[in-house]
């Protein structure tokens, strides 16, 4: 993993990255006069904002930021910039880049390291022969205003994010719900929270009836995993609970997916689960001084054996019941049991987040996350800026208990579907039914899995949801 550092000098002939204001060498910069002098040619353009030169080997980029601007907006942009110059050091097998912030703003070099971090990321555990491996290892800081703890929560929260990449990676052969639950064990151990995982005698004890019925095709087993973090000195009296949908591969059951192209990407079902999993390492690594309960319930739907079949009523965890109309609406399901299960805890706040609808990838596509509950504004509020912060935006959709009518069924207390419109709030409302407490729902469907490169995003699985609830917790 890349390594980001602190430090007080530069190297002669370091590939250099300075952000600043307005342009100005330095005699600590070691640049060659002619090549200040370019640079200072190039930036007279004061539409100018970047500059990136390649004199004799050494990579040298100034990035002109607008003190007026708004921040989210400036860390987003030199994140993105951040992803240019990891493509390029790496394109020359260049193994540091230095990093000068000149700026008042510690989250300038902060957002500038995390887009060359993040950028850096490769998926290559089924390749042993790759060629192309990165050569970039390390990220050297100079900003006397950045404090080492801040370092330190950035290292930990780019590696966390990393592992909630690499789960949402592989293929079911490599990772079913039994393989997601000992990775939690592994990080459990490694960060130092607990972990508890449920086999499937536990969870028929349990009658957890929504996990059960999606599992009924497979032949693996189902999981249920609890995590609990309790930080010294935790400033919520309740614990907060997040849930995470675990579908680890999804063919939509008996209702099966329309075409093979539809489900060739299903392994990306378990997004959520993976973010509640890595948040809980990332917080636990970092020590935050909160106290949270991660739930995730796993398995794959299959169309095998005894597979529920559109029609069946299932009796929930709750004692309620579901007339399941459509089979491939399973991550709502799994979610309920867990959801019901968080009641114990009378939670200070539950968030799940789940690769639930294509209605919410339609509605907003991978540009955000579609949010939906009946939370505090203390509680949501935080959440939406800790979204603008870290570029995992959320779009607000109304929750309005209208959408509920529409779940209702003649012969249950309850369907799995809502019919063919608000099919993403349908399917929170449906989720709520299993609440009593303060409740935000996070459908993560569009940017969970990109098939194309997004910046410092990649390409395949992006452990979105990670960075978003580090800053909600970190900032409590």
């Amino acid at each position: 993993m890349i390594l980001i550092k602190k430090t007080n000098t530069i190297a002669k002939d370091a590939h250099l990255a300075i952000i600043t204001e307005k342009w100005k060498n330095k005699p600590n910069y070691n640049l060659d006069n002619d090549l200040a002098d370019h640079i200072t040619k190039q930036l007279n353009d004061p539409e100018k904002k970047f500059v990136s030169l390649n004199h004799l080997g050494q990579h040298v980029y100034i990035i002109i930021v607008d003190p007026k601007k708004d921040t989210n907006a400036t860390n987003e942009s030199l994140r993105k910039t951040g992803c240019t110059i990891c493509d390029t050091i790496n394109g020359s097998k260049g193994k540091q880049i230095t990093i000068v912030n000149n700026t008042l703003k510690n989250l300038n070099s902060l957002a500038l390291a995390e887009g060359v971090a993040l950028a850096n990321y490769q998926f290559l555990h089924h390749k042993p022969g790759a060629k192309n491996l990165n050569t970039l290892n390390t990220v050297l800081v100079v900003d006397g205003k950045l404090k080492d703890d801040q370092v330190n929560k950035l290292n930990v929260l780019v590696d966390a994010t990393c592992k909630a990449r690499d789960l949402v990676n592989e293929p079911v052969n490599i990772l079913n719900a039994t393989g997601l639950a000992n990775a939690f064990k592994d990080m459990g151990k490694k960060a130092g929270f607990k972990v508890e995982v449920w086999n499937k005698t536990k969870i028929v004890q349990q009658k957890m009836g929504g996990l059960l019925s999606v599992n009924a095709g497979s032949v693996d087993e189902p999981t249920f995993t609890i995590m609990e973090y309790k930080g010294r000195g935790a400033k919520n009296k309740k614990p907060y609970v997040l849930v995470g949908k675990g579908v680890v591969y999804d063919t939509g059951g008996l209702s099966l997916k329309p075409t093979p192209n539809s489900m060739d990407l299903m392994k990306c079902d378990m997004a959520g689960a993976a973010a509640v999993g890595c948040t809980m390492y990332a917080i636990a690594k970092a020590k935050l001084p909160v106290h949270v309960i991660g739930l995730v319930p796993a398995t794959d739907n299959r169309p095998g054996f005894n597979a529920f079949a559109p029609g069946d009523i299932i009796t929930m965890m709750d004692g309620s019941t579901v007339e399941m109309l459509n089979s491939d609406a399973e991550g709502r399901m799994i979610l309920a049991d867990a959801l019901h299960y968080a009641k114990k805890y009378d939670p200070e706040l539950t968030i799940d987040l789940a690769t639930l609808t294509g209605a919410a990838a339609a509605a907003i596509g991978h540009y955000g996350i579609v949010a939906m509950g009946n939370a505090p504004e203390k509680h949501t509020s935080k959440l939406i800026a800790s979204g603008f912060k870290s570029h995992e935006r959320l779009a607000v959709f109304p929750f309005w208990e209208d959408y509920y009518e529409l779940m209702k069924s003649d012969i249950a207390d309850m369907k799995n579907i809502g019919g063919p419109y608000g099919g993403a709030i349908t399917a929170g409302k449906f989720l709520e039914k299993f609440t009593n407490y303060p409740y935000i729902h996070l459908d993560i469907a569009g940017p969970a899995f990109l098939t194309g490169k997004d910046s410092y995003r990649g390409k395949g699985g992006t452990g979105v949801g990670v960075r978003l609830l580090f800053d909600f917790f970190a900032n409590r």
